[in-house]
């Protein structure tokens, strides 16, 4: 595509100012460019992100050498085309007025959240509906929703999962399926799984609870106790879906295991074949966290919502539920810590939970140990920002007792 087309008539920029969008040819982008969009399917955009300023040469290059052929640019937060890029030419330098672009603000963080969950949950009624009535699933619907979330986590996790958290009853059939992607390409981020694999997840994430079109809805929105029968109707589900998936050739093997098997636990009381322990796959295991952090913290005609300190306190006690590992990378990945946690910070300094996210948007956390030097340090409290917590850590693998750990505790809700 030698020649650009001007999109200049849409009104749905940032900050209230129209945009003023261009769809040129993949070889015409140069530095100081906005990205817009880039045309095609999510799953070939060589970036977790989807609209950024062309700043680096490395990141001119991989759009360059990616099979993409055209990407939507906005001149008004980037620099224009001039002519064509020529093989080998040195690119141009950014604008000032790009170099200065500013970030979105809170509200528009939010604002653009909604956008992505309100088009997500029609995707996926959509979805639930054809599955109840015999269709086909479209995988189509299925990658849009999968890439539109993923992005947006990308963008800012922490708005769309507050969104997300906010879905009424009335929503919870289709939101609980969009969370769970969220949250499993979330936690596949967190322990470093490559694109390919964290886009499965989350289209397992996003069908794990397919096979629920089957079961009445009288029986899954019952606000009483479940009777024997029902309860055993509403265990087919994972077994309803996998079947329903299995007509459909494309989707990842990886969601038809998610889904058969997201209620397995760690010590084989799960269902619905008791695996136990490896025989449970990475990502079921991690299905099955992601799944019920979601349904505890929500509001269900049964049971009203628990707060996600409270949620990941309580899942952390039901021992031979879950996989203790992955548990512990979750919680680092929502930013929601039980108290007493310690944990090991990016500046090499070991830390104790204080406050695990309820009252304040992040953790707060007491540092009092130099991992380098292997000694008690001068004691700082401080909210610990996305990226600051790189893992749990035993304080006993650091010859570190309990009860200096409590009592480090009670300095810092003290101080708190």
């Amino acid at each position: 595509m030698n020649g650009a087309t001007d999109l200049s008539s849409r009104t749905d920029g940032p900050r209230g100012k129209a945009p003023k969008l261009k769809r040129v040819g993949r070889n015409q982008l140069r530095l100081g460019m906005y990205v817009h969009a880039v045309d095609g399917s999510w799953f070939n955009h060589p970036f977790w992100r989807r609209s950024f300023l062309l700043r680096q040469q490395s990141d001119l290059d991989s759009l360059l050498d990616s099979g993409i052929v055209t990407v939507l640019i906005d001149t008004s937060r980037g620099s224009d085309t001039l002519l064509p890029a020529k093989a080998g030419a040195s690119p141009r330098k950014p604008t000032v007025q790009a170099s200065l672009e500013a970030p979105l603000t809170q509200d528009e963080q939010i604002t653009a959240a909604e956008q992505v969950v309100n088009r997500s949950a029609e995707a996926m009624r959509a979805i639930f509906d054809s599955a109840r009535l015999g269709n086909a699933i479209e995988t189509e619907a299925v990658t849009s929703v999968v890439g539109d979330v993923a992005a947006s986590i990308e963008c800012n996790r922490r708005a769309l999962l507050k969104v997300l958290k906010l879905k009424s009853k009335d929503e919870y059939t289709y939101l609980h399926s969009v969370t769970v992607c969220a949250l499993m390409v979330n936690l596949g981020r967190q322990v470093g799984l490559d694109r390919e694999m964290v886009a499965h997840l989350g289209t397992a994430g996003l069908l794990h609870d397919i096979g629920k079109v089957m079961i009445p809805a009288t029986v899954l929105n019952k606000p009483g106790k479940l009777t024997d029968e029902e309860l055993a109707l509403v265990r087919t589900h994972s077994l309803e879906g996998y079947h329903l998936l299995s007509r459909v050739g494309s989707i990842p093997a990886m969601a038809l295991d998610v889904c058969l098997h997201h209620h397995e636990k760690i010590d084989g009381t799960g269902y619905p074949h008791g695996l136990c322990g490896d025989q449970i796959s990475v990502a079921a295991r991690m299905g099955a966290i992601c799944d019920v952090y979601d349904a505890i913290t929500s509001n269900r005609p049964y049971k009203d919502a628990w707060s996600p300190v409270e949620a990941m306190t309580r899942m952390r006690q039901w021992s031979g539920h879950f996989d203790p590992q992955l548990l512990s990378s979750f919680m680092i990945s929502i930013g929601v810590l039980p108290l007493g946690t310690v944990v090991h910070l990016r500046d090499d300094r070991l830390g104790v939970v204080v406050q695990g996210g309820r009252k304040a948007p992040t953790p707060r956390v007491l540092a009092f140990y130099s991992i380098p030097q292997r000694e008690f340090i001068r004691s700082e409290l401080f909210f610990a920002d996305e990226g600051c917590i790189l893992a749990e850590v035993d304080p006993a693998a650091w010859g570190i007792e309990r009860k200096r750990i409590d009592h480090l505790m009670r300095l810092g809700v003290r101080g708190s």
